[in-house]
């Protein structure tokens, strides 16, 4: 997907009149088929029946293991192949663990949804990738095993690389005094095959340490939540473990930068800030789902006709835009209101809709000719889950969203609304 340089709608998100999709957006958050959690990125299509995307961080990161392949690691294995040979196998290599990392989060999906848990699709960015999981899992067994068959991919990956590596060069010549002659000696694809097995070790036990929300994390605060049998408590201490985790990180980081060297880390400056960013992404990343945990409970089990705004003005839909200015959006200080035909919800008209047609067409122009029609339009019912409304919320970028039942317009549900019931139930900021 790319973005459309046009401005979205306020509301919906859609692009202008003159320039949105014909595809239409789905109504309530379960019976959306074509909800998008994804940011700015590229498809590379749905195995498995999976979404998957491509952040465009994903190609910086490419690059780097592509150059360190091409001008560090294979000229030092062999210094005898041709540029073409080395970069070749560096593009090979570069992409095949890409595909391991997504091996890893397919193993992810694939179990949740054996589990019943939605996964909408997956992203792959810079430091990996992500199964966007449109709910927690419901008991702390499911969360075990979702959360721990990732790392054991990528684990099974690499000890089954190793294996055809060593099987390809098991007539390799051993040399006690040239180490690295048994490198050299190793075929494009037993090399290729070396570098994949290490990586993708080392890519499962990173994602096995306790750090929250590692997959190590989530398997923590499963154990945890399994003892305690409160899912809270166990988040809130596998959020502490993961942010102890992330703070020796940086630490680390920083020492390797002035000069410091420690063992499986390195040294240098470069690694040093890589360990450096991995650390404050975990921070922020177990802050982050801590918090979105305080949010479910908060909303859990609220219906969204609790929390719906229904003092809207509405307007019929052969209204003409210059009663529309005048006698609507001049009296108040609403920008969007929702078009009807008798008591049918027909769309929504916006001030951007307005300015879409010139001034001495408005007593001419009808509201129902420039709004936004509701086949286009994300809704929710009555009595979704406020999470869900949330999530779209989100999603769409939007402030508000329309709620419907049976083609009647009931009122809207409000972000600044959600947000003032979490304070209210959780006391957060």
């Amino acid at each position: 997907m790319t973005q459309s340089s046009s401005t979205p709608h306020p509301l919906t998100g859609a692009s202008p009149p003159d320039a949105r999709s014909s595809t239409p957006r789905g109504r309530a958050p379960e019976r959306r088929a074509a909800s998008t959690p994804f940011g700015p990125g590229v498809r590379l299509g749905r195995p498995f029946g999976f979404e998957v995307r491509a952040d465009f961080s994903l190609l910086a990161i490419f690059v780097l293991v592509l150059l360190n392949l091409g001008l560090g690691v294979f000229p030092a294995w062999h210094p005898d192949w041709s540029p073409a040979l080395r970069w070749g196998i560096a593009f090979g290599a570069s992409v095949l663990f890409f595909a391991s990392v997504l091996v890893h989060e397919l193993s992810h999906a694939i179990v949740g949804r054996k589990l019943g848990i939605p996964v909408s699709g997956i992203t792959l960015f810079m430091l990996g990738g992500l199964a966007h999981v449109e709910r927690e899992p419901e008991r702390p067994q499911a969360e075990l095993l979702m959360a721990a068959v990732g790392p054991l991919s990528s684990i099974g990956i690499g000890l089954v690389t190793g294996l055809l590596a060593a099987s390809l060069g098991a007539g390799a010549v051993v040399d006690a005094e040239d180490p690295m002659a048994r490198l050299r000696s190793l075929g494009p694809l037993a090399t290729l095959l070396l570098w994949l097995s290490p990586v993708n070790l080392i890519l499962g036990i990173f994602n096995l340490l306790p750090g929250f929300p590692l997959d190590g994390g989530r398997v923590l605060r499963a154990a945890l939540w399994w003892a305690t049998g409160d899912r809270r408590t166990a988040t809130r201490w596998a959020s502490g473990v993961g942010q102890a985790f992330s703070w020796a990180f940086i630490a680390i980081g920083v020492l390797m930068v002035f000069g410091f060297r420690f063992p499986i880390f390195g040294g240098g400056p470069v690694q040093g800030i890589w360990l450096v960013l991995i650390g404050w992404f975990l921070s922020s990343a177990a802050r982050a789902s801590y918090r979105q945990l305080l949010v479910d409970q908060a909303l859990a089990e609220v219906p969204v006709r609790t929390l719906m705004f229904t003092g809207a003005a509405v307007v019929p839909d052969d209204t003409d835009l210059d009663v529309l200015v005048h006698e609507w959006l001049f009296r108040g200080n609403q920008r969007c209101f929702a078009v009807t035909h008798g008591e049918e919800f027909r769309g929504l008209v916006c001030l951007r809709d307005i300015r879409s047609v010139p001034e001495a067409r408005w007593t001419e122009t009808r509201v129902e000719s420039v709004m936004t029609p509701a086949s286009e339009l994300v809704t929710v019912s009555p009595s979704d889950d406020a999470r869900d409304a949330l999530r779209v919320l989100g999603e769409r970028n939007v402030d508000q969203v329309p709620v419907v039942e049976k083609g009647r317009l009931l009122g809207f549900v409000r972000r600044e609304d959600l947000l003032r019931w979490i304070a209210l139930r959780e006391g957060l900021v």
